[in-house]
């Protein structure tokens, strides 16, 4: 099961949003923050995004799993 390239810098990148969010929540944390200090929040959001991007990227089958199939029966 192959994912290209274009599956592979998609779960890349998206992996790299996540960690950007915990490194903004470390940060935050480390700098004082609170639990609703701006860079905790937008740094959760990116982590969601980043995680959940890339969760859905990596369930997703691939592209030529379903190349050849034709509905006519």
């Amino acid at each position: 099961m192959s994912r290209g390239l274009h599956g592979v810098v998609t779960i890349v990148l998206s992996t790299v949003v996540a960690l950007l969010g915990a490194a903004m929540i470390a940060t935050a944390v480390a700098g004082g923050g609170g639990p609703l200090a701006r860079g905790v929040l937008v740094g959760a959001l990116f982590l969601l995004a980043g995680g959940g991007r890339a969760w859905l990227a990596w369930r997703a089958p691939a592209a030529d799993a379903t190349a050849g199939e034709d509905d006519r029966g």
